[in-house]
């Protein structure tokens, strides 16, 4: 069943990464990029790479792509297209008919020749967040608390600059 959800999540990125390419609608460009760290997400989840999964959708599917967005409309004012007016139900049911087909053509081809890698028992906890958690808290705690005494300085830093204008212009009028 996994191969199944691999061969699936592996065929929307190439096509995903594909149709943003060839697409000539920046936001039709910018919503396949967000289907395409969305199916690489999932991948990691196949991995057993929780935390990667879930970084990877906070942080590019969604702030990322939600300055992208910003931005994108922001430019493209004159340009009022929906999204769906283009896309028809017959392509999107041929396409994931596609899909189904070529993952059991490469699962069969799979099976027949031997190419399923076996997973190393030792790989079965690596990249969880347990594992990332032990290593982070245990070898590196004087790196990331020292990271966190940088950037809560940072942060005040910045506080202090951005008041000090404030007070500063206030002043001044």
């Amino acid at each position: 069943m996994e191969i199944y959800a691999f061969v699936l999540l592996a065929v929307l990125a190439i096509a995903s990464a594909l149709g943003m390419i060839l697409s000539k609608n920046t936001v039709n460009s910018a919503l396949l990029l967000v289907l395409n760290l969305l199916s690489l997400a999932g991948v990691y989840l196949l991995l057993q790479a929780q935390f990667l999964a879930i970084i990877q959708i906070l942080v590019y599917a969604g702030a990322i792509m939600v300055l992208f967005l910003f931005v994108i409309m922001l430019l493209n004012l004159d340009e009022e297209k929906t999204l769906f007016d283009k896309i028809r139900a017959k392509y999107v049911v041929a396409f994931l008919l596609g899909v189904v087909i070529l993952g059991q053509i490469l699962y069969s081809l799979g099976g027949v020749t031997d190419m399923l890698p076996e997973l190393s028992p030792d790989m079965e906890f690596a990249g969880t967040v347990e594992a990332l958690g032990d290593v982070l808290y245990t070898d590196y705690l004087f790196v990331f608390e020292m990271t966190a005494i940088l950037l809560t300085a940072a942060v005040v830093g910045a506080i202090m600059i951005a008041q000090y204008k404030t007070k500063d212009k206030g002043d001044t009028e």
